[in-house]
């Protein structure tokens, strides 16, 4: 059977097509919004949007202006917004069966197979998954008591640059200090070290990998390294809120060997990264390292649904019944979307497109940055890309990225942003971009690069 309709016929015509923005409907439920709902709220302090509906990699808001999705709600809808055979099943279970806990249904145990089909080399045929709550925090919960339950240690080494989540477990392992200031003390015992960044730290790539697993190995070899216990290291294999920060060759593996040579957990977290967004079905795929335990949410759901999941190593499985539990370890409906939405990547041959779409990306951002050095460093895989911009003085410039963004959203391009300074421009749209989209989209990012530079320039 064929797994829905070609990439090609999922998004609404004519985008990207918007008036004056943001319109009156979605100014009044922006006001009506911050009138009632938690100041905690924070994407519409950058873009000013009610939505409305979505298709493919297309949204329209509440006054009909239809945009370029390059955003895909953080990475979320992989294969699109309303992804037409993903909802079949979904309306189908729906009518049916939506919550179970963690009892056994065909959807729950489909998804357990399917994952274990794109798993990567080391975890394929040889794993267990356990589902947590809605967002990817659970999941890096779960592969924190992993680490913890199978060492007996309680010490984790994570990486500056590093986002995780925002539960206590997760922040931990964060590493912006702003982000959980408010809420100390934490877990005790993490120790953050540095994560090769070659741009920013001004190191070729190897020198960048070799400081990184240097201070890594002090940290857990050093008698006076400092952290006694170790349980567990756990990484992104490309960095995202940082600023698709994509490490050079020979970080992942020398992570490793050295979990490997002090017997302790190695975590991937492939929040964001998964799930085919770099042109794999994982970003460790790249590298071709398999992690002891994996974490992925966001894309897991399909079509938006909130699931997540911890994959790991079958020796790691020596949890009691009731060990780890939750509540949410049984959305059926997001575990039949989940399957649904690997198959419809698999059928599609999603992966490649991803690969070839994302070199064109690059490309343009490439020529777009010739004759500029505010333009600095353009990185990343597939369809996770970063784009970092700096001032005369190669300082991160984080305003030249927030007036591109309101450049393309005025003309109808979701872009967002990413980086310890909010200086990369973060390209994460759906998988089901076609090269039509892309290439008008694309169009407006480089005349907003072109225009917003010599606006800087300008003002300086």
């Amino acid at each position: 059977m064929t797994a829905g309709p070609p990439i090609d016929e999922l998004h609404f015509d004519e985008a990207p097509n918007v008036d004056s923005v943001p319109g009156p409907k979605t100014r009044s439920l922006l006001e009506k919004q911050e009138e009632i709902d938690s100041s905690a709220v924070a994407y519409p302090n950058d873009i000013p949007i009610a939505f409305e509906e979505g298709k493919g990699a297309t949204v329209r808001d509440a006054d009909g202006n239809t945009y370029i999705d390059l955003f895909a709600g953080i990475g979320v809808l992989n294969v699109g917004h309303a992804n037409p055979y993903v909802l079949e099943a979904v309306h189908e279970q729906a009518d049916k069966f939506v919550h179970t806990v963690d009892f056994p249904t065909e959807a729950r145990l489909e998804l357990i197979e399917k994952l274990d089909e794109i798993a990567p080399d080391g975890l394929q045929g040889n794993n267990r998954v356990v589902f947590g709550g809605p967002t990817g925090s659970d999941a890096i919960e779960a592969s924190i008591k992993l680490a913890k339950y199978n060492t007996g240690g309680d010490g984790l080494i994570a990486f500056r640059g590093a986002y995780h989540g925002a539960t206590t477990g997760a922040m931990s392992v964060t590493s912006n200090k702003k982000f959980k200031g408010h809420y100390t003390p934490l877990l005790s015992d993490v120790v953050h070290a540095p994560y090769p960044h070659p741009f920013r730290q001004d190191k070729t790539p190897q020198e960048a990998v070799d400081h990184a697993l240097e201070e890594v190995q002090a940290i857990v070899e050093d008698p006076y390294g400092g952290l006694a216990n170790l349980a567990g290291i756990i990484v992104e294999p490309i960095q995202g809120e940082g600023g698709i920060v994509t490490p050079p060759e020979g970080f992942l593996q020398g992570l490793r060997d050295i979990a490997d040579d002090n017997d302790v957990v190695l975590v991937f977290d492939e929040i964001q990264s998964g799930l085919g967004r770099t042109g794999e079905w994982w970003a460790s795929d790249w590298a071709g390292v398999a992690p002891d335990a994996m974490t992925s949410a966001k894309a897991l759901g399909g079509v938006g649904f909130p699931l997540s999941a911890t994959m790991y190593r079958e020796e790691l499985d020596t949890w009691g019944s009731g060990d780890h539990a939750g509540t949410y370890r049984g959305h059926v409906v997001g575990m039949r979307a989940g399957t649904r939405a690997i198959e419809y990547i698999q059928e599609h041959d999603l992966l490649a497109h991803a690969r070839e779409l994302g070199e064109y990306i690059q490309g343009r951002l490439r020529e777009a940055a010739d004759g500029t050095e505010r333009l600095a460093d353009i990185r990343g895989k597939g369809l996770f890309i970063g784009a970092e911009f700096v001032d005369a003085d190669g300082r991160p410039d984080g305003d030249v990225v927030d007036a591109i963004q309101q450049y393309c959203f005025e003309r109808g391009v979701l872009v967002w942003t990413a980086g310890r300074h909010g200086n990369v421009l973060r390209f994460l749209p759906p998988l089901v971009l076609t090269y039509d989209l892309a290439e008008t989209a694309l169009d407006v990012v480089v005349e907003a690069i072109e225009h917003e530079i010599a606006e800087a320039k300008r003002a300086a």
